[in-house]
């Protein structure tokens, strides 16, 4: 897309560059602390943002940068959130460009074709009817029209945790975002009584840079292809390439082993077992022009030792499943299609359901975690509509179900306890977030707490209802609050940079609770995750700093900074390409782990890189 006019007073702001043709990665990336020059002194800017640069050999420092011209103000500075925000300039107050990550748009792929990894139009779609649905357990209150049972197969669950570490039994994990579970993934996503919160800010939270994985260089012929995943464990931090998933020391950065794939990693679950294990999808194959590849195969990686422990399909009526997303819940792995989801027990593999030609309804996808949610979908495509169904992960027994307006599309899971899914009604959102309302859910009932309107030119949330389902961003549900970002707007100091806010909802009433976290001039205020009580949010910086980890009290709204990122130019350009919208970004420990979701071919003059990794001692 075209860059937005500078605002009054400033220079005009460089295009940004399309990625170069990545480096092919290192056998073994450098054992001790490397990457951009840490002491160079940042470059001269004007206002945030400017167009990311990849890092660049070291220099000699520089001398510090005159402070930027401000601009002329706009217009009244924004108020406090209930209030429209102006217009933003930058990002993300305007709709990156099309490409991977971003909801709705899919990445070029060789000949055409969609980018490798990127999810496949099914081998057998479905022809759904109006009405069906799963087996209601008869004691319900819910009633729900017309009932097809879907073909299970049921077995013993077992345990599933958090990636604690602990080897418990039942422990649990939360959807993206979601709290009032364990650990997920680097970090604890909340409890039900008292604060819980792990992250303490260290004595220096200043940081340096652990270590950096180059881009992957792209296999002949293809353009993009999905690097998707990536997990942290006490010891591992672990990242998907192409066509495998290596597992470094997160603290040293060298590679601990190595797990082959035959295709590319086309989709991961973020959550994480006790004992470290997690879900993926690959293909079964290197795409090509002739046969691109679908997302058939279902696997269940071990995170400490790179093993995959089991893979398996699951078909419609004689053809193999393309699946679109993949989560755990409850010792049960769930995947979603839109030929039908299907599950298997995580202890052995063994298949648990999976969809019938004669179901009338099938399972697009799944949220999981502390619960397990099924977005079902009825009816044809011009009359849809959508059930969310919480579901029993040991059988698929429909729990309580939430059927929605019909004309709702799409839907993703925010969290699975409490239950928040998103959708963007009616179109209406109008900035490719894919959402305009959260709706609040009793998953014991099925009945609707309360609906929030979030309008996209407010707000700054974004969620992939129409795949991946569990892939949302600057937003996280806790203490039966959701905690989102705003849009960027002028801010009310004499500079007139860009900033932005974190705004709490109340889960029952719908209402803004007045809570508020500034963002500060020329920072993006973005949350993470729950840690307990609080937020963990990143704040991605103006020109002349250094991204930061903070805590956010989740009844006070202090913010406790537990890390910062160098200033110097060639750190925070690389710093700055990984976008909280489409990178992935972990905290824990005092280690911040940032990577992008894909590789291209694209050329440009600046290194790329697939991981850059932070930590304080």
């Amino acid at each position: 897309m075209t860059q937005p006019p500078p605002p009054p007073n400033q220079p005009p702001q460089q295009p940004e560059q399309p990625p170069q043709q990545p480096a092919q990665p290192p056998q073994q990336p450098p054992a001790a602390p490397g990457g951009p020059d840490l002491n160079k002194a940042p470059e001269p800017g004007y206002g945030y943002p400017q167009a990311p640069q990849a890092p660049q050999a070291p220099q000699a420092p520089q001398a510090p940068p005159p402070s930027a011209p401000p601009a002329a103000p706009q217009g009244p500075g924004y108020g406090y959130p209930g209030q429209p925000p102006a217009s933003g300039y930058g990002y993300p107050g305007q709709p990156p460009a099309p490409g991977y990550g971003y909801p709705g748009q899919q990445p070029a792929g060789p000949y055409g074709q969609p980018g490798y990894g990127y999810p496949q139009p099914p081998t057998m779609p479905m022809q759904p009817q109006p009405g069906g649905g799963r087996k209601f357990n008869a004691q319900l209150a819910i009633i729900v029209s017309a009932v097809t049972a879907i073909a299970l197969i049921v077995g013993g669950g077992i345990w599933y945790a958090s990636s604690s570490g602990k080897d418990d039994d039942d422990k649990k994990t939360t959807a993206k975002g979601g709290g009032g579970g364990e650990d997920k993934n680097g970090g604890d996503e909340g409890s039900s009584s008292g604060n819980g919160a792990e992250e303490k800010a260290p004595a220096d939270t200043g940081s340096k840079v652990l270590f950096q994985v180059p881009a992957p260089k792209v296999p002949e012929g293809a353009s993009t292809i999905a690097t998707a995943g990536s997990w942290l464990t006490d010891s591992v931090y672990a990242k998907s390439g192409i066509a495998e998933i290596v597992g470094y020391d997160r603290a040293k950065g060298t590679e601990k082993w190595t797990l082959a794939l035959p295709g590319p990693v086309c989709g991961a679950t973020d959550h994480v077992t006790g004992d470290n294990r997690t879900a993926i999808l690959y293909k079964p194959a290197m795409p090509t022009k002739q046969n691109p590849q679908s997302c058939t195969e279902v696997g269940l990686i071990d995170l400490e030792s790179g093993k995959k422990l089991w893979s398996k399909t699951a078909k419609s009526g004689t053809m193999p499943i393309s699946f679109n997303n993949v989560t755990l819940s409850g010792g049960t792995v769930a995947a979603g299609s839109t030929s039908g989801g299907a599950a298997w027990e995580i202890a052995s593999g063994r298949e648990l359901w999976a969809p019938k030609t004669s179901d009338s309804c099938y399972d697009s996808g799944y949220g999981g975690g502390e619960k397990l949610v099924a977005v079902r979908k009825c009816g044809s495509y011009d009359q849809r509509q959508l059930h969310i169904q919480t579901v029993d992960a040991k059988t698929g027994n429909v729990v309580s179900e939430y059927t929605m307006d019909e004309g709702i599309e799409y839907a993703a899971v925010v969290s699975t306890e409490p239950l928040v899914v998103a959708a963007d009604v009616g179109d209406s959102a109008g900035d490719g977030s894919g959402i305009s309302d959260f709706f609040s859910i009793d998953n014991k009932t099925g009945k609707l707490r309360t609906r929030i309107s979030a309008p996209g030119e407010d707000f700054a949330a974004r969620c992939d209802a129409i795949y991946k389902l569990e892939d949302c961003s600057a937003l996280a549900v806790g203490k039966d609050k959701l905690y989102i970002s705003t849009e960027e707007h002028e801010g009310d100091g004499e500079s007139y940079v860009q900033t932005n806010e974190v705004v709490a909802f109340d889960l029952s009433t719908g209402k803004q609770t007045g809570q508020r976290a500034d963002a500060g001039d020329g920072y993006d205020l973005v949350p993470l995750r729950m840690d307990g009580g609080n937020v963990i949010a990143y704040k991605r910086p103006p020109y002349d700093k250094g991204g930061q980890i903070v805590s956010i009290d989740g009844e006070t709204f202090k913010q406790t900074v537990l890390l910062e990122n160098p200033a110097t130019e060639t750190v925070r350009s690389a710093e700055t390409r990984m976008l909280p919208t489409s990178a992935e970004i972990l905290y824990s420990k005092g280690g911040l782990y940032m990577s992008k979701v894909y590789a291209s071919d694209f050329t440009t003059q600046d290194k790329e890189y697939l991981v850059v990794a932070f930590g304080t001692d």
